[in-house]
């Protein structure tokens, strides 16, 4: 009887620490100089290049579920900056998502510091300057939020893991693509592009630029974090001869299905396993324009390469061709395969599946038509519901905050959904239903596929479909299973539903 009330004893203090170490978060502290280096030159050009202590691309944010994560950011470059973190979620913080609506820029010479939590998430993500053209200069890097060591992942640990931040990348001075862009048809400026991995040429470039290149030993299985950090193209991913299974988007992991390629559009982040069981070689890691065939020497073909650990022969043959550029349907038809995986929990032990959609009331609908206007004198402007935003000098939240808004924005006269006869400028609110769900219909007009995104927070995408949606649409939507993730693409001459719960006013 002594004994065992002595290891009751015992066992209190050991669970209480236990615990302790299961709720600790760590506080990661970064300071950031962001600047220009010319010296680079990814293609060539001479162009400046936005570099994060002098490292591009930008160093890896290394984290785990809850971590606090503080980046003192100094600003050298020579006009305002602002930086996003695509796909954390912002509970309660809104104002620390760097982006215009809730920030004021950093202007030159000063700093600011970020200050946020990766509260209750897990996950593949990559940030970005968010103002004045930068992304397409660079200042991108990866985000990794890893699982807490309690909370059981849904796949062996792999050997290894690798980031690849895959992009269209102009040959010309970012500065003269921003002053251009707006004169131009659809498509942005008649350019010069290619498609950089990891901010590298393709593998046998005529520049005998360093190409990227991930060694891997033979048997060992292995997690790739792929980022589209382009501001145009989307791309098809894949591996010679190698299979791809994939595992999460944005902070959830999908139930686990096999692809010989994975479409990734602006914006997205897939993690995928791939294992080294092929014979020892050399074989080509490929990104290339999604529903275009460039042609084996074009720029647009982003090549590294799958080293063998002991391999001594180059990658060889032909590249391993693009499904998407011969079957229209595929990159869609893909999109709706991508499900969640409702048993597993991700960055709590309760299961994906405990908060889902199956029993939601639908609260408001939006139904968003993006398009191409144009204004005049050949001046395109991207508008929705035929109204085109202008970013106010003062950021929303702070208007809201201290005026109400007033002298800042119109609330609640944007068409939320119709489409307004006349093209409008403006800076216009629409009110949500505080913890109502909000049904957005996406509603892409343009020519070519169409990325949205949600800053600071998730939605679960129900249903995709041709032409227009009309509430019958309601009937297709998959509530069983949907994946939860932040950026979505909307196919030519289509339409996406994504309902999302209204947070806290916060937000």
């Amino acid at each position: 009887m002594a004994l065992s009330s002595l290891r009751y004893l015992l066992a209190v203090p050991i669970l209480l620490l236990l615990l302790s170490s299961v709720s600790h978060a760590a506080n990661i502290f970064l300071n950031w100089n962001v600047s220009f280096d010319s010296t680079i030159r990814p293609v060539g050009s001479n162009q400046p290049v936005v570099v994060i202590n002098g490292r591009f691309p930008g160093p890896l944010i290394n984290s785990t579920t809850n971590d606090n994560i503080y980046v003192n950011l100094f600003n050298n470059l020579d006009e305002p900056l602002l930086m996003t973190w695509n796909g954390i979620q912002q509970r309660l913080n809104s104002w620390q998502d760097g982006v215009s609506g809730t920030n004021c820029p950093i202007e030159p010479g000063k700093n600011w510091t970020y200050a946020f939590q990766m509260k209750d998430q897990i996950g593949s993500f990559f940030y970005f300057p968010s103002i004045n053209f930068q992304k397409s200069a660079g200042g991108f890097g990866p985000i990794r939020v890893h699982n807490r060591k309690v909370i059981a992942v849904p796949f062996e640990k792999p050997e290894e893991e690798f980031d690849l931040l895959i992009g269209d990348w102009s040959y010309f001075n970012y500065k003269l693509a921003r002053r251009t862009f707006r004169l131009q048809v659809q498509g942005g400026p008649i350019d010069r592009l290619h498609m950089l991995i990891n901010g590298k040429m393709p593998f046998n470039n005529p520049f005998r630029y360093p190409h990227e290149s991930f060694e891997v030993e033979k048997g060992k299985t292995y997690r790739l974090r792929i980022s589209n950090v382009g501001s145009r193209r989307s791309f098809n991913f894949r591996i010679q001869d190698h299979k791809l299974v994939l595992v999460e988007t944005e902070g959830s992991y999908t139930q686990q299905i096999i692809l010989d390629s994975l479409d990734v559009h602006v914006g997205q982040s897939y993690s995928v396993l791939v294992t080294a069981d092929r014979p020892v070689s050399d074989y080509y890691i490929v990104a290339t324009p999604s529903q275009f065939t460039p042609t084996p020497s074009s720029d647009l073909n982003g090549v590294a390469v799958l080293h063998y650990r002991g391999s001594t022969s180059q990658p060889s043959g032909p590249l391993p061709a693009d499904p998407s550029s011969t079957h229209p349907t595929f990159s869609i038809d893909q999109a709706r395969s991508i499900r969640s995986n409702m048993t597993v929990g991700a960055a709590r032990p309760n299961p994906q599946g405990s908060f889902n959609v199956t029993n939601a009331t639908i609260s408001q609908t939006f139904i968003l038509h993006g398009s191409d206007k144009v204004l005049t004198s050949y001046r395109h402007l991207y508008a929705i519901n035929n109204v085109s935003y202008l970013t106010p000098t003062t950021p929303l939240k702070l208007a809201d905050y201290l005026a109400d808004g007033a002298g800042v924005y119109r609330l609640d006269e944007f068409p939320v959904n119709s489409i307004k006869t006349e093209l409008v400028q403006g800076t216009f609110v629409a009110s949500g239903i505080h913890k109502g769900w909000l049904e957005i219909v996406l509603v892409n007009d343009l020519y070519v596929y169409n990325s949205w995104h949600l800053d600071g927070y998730g939605f679960f995408v129900v249903g995709f479909g041709d032409g227009e949606w009309s509430p019958a649409s309601r009937d297709t939507y998959n509530i069983v299973d949907p994946i939860v993730r932040s950026t979505v693409q909307v196919k030519s001459r289509s339409w996406k539903a994504r309902p999302r719960r209204k947070p806290r006013a916060d937000r």
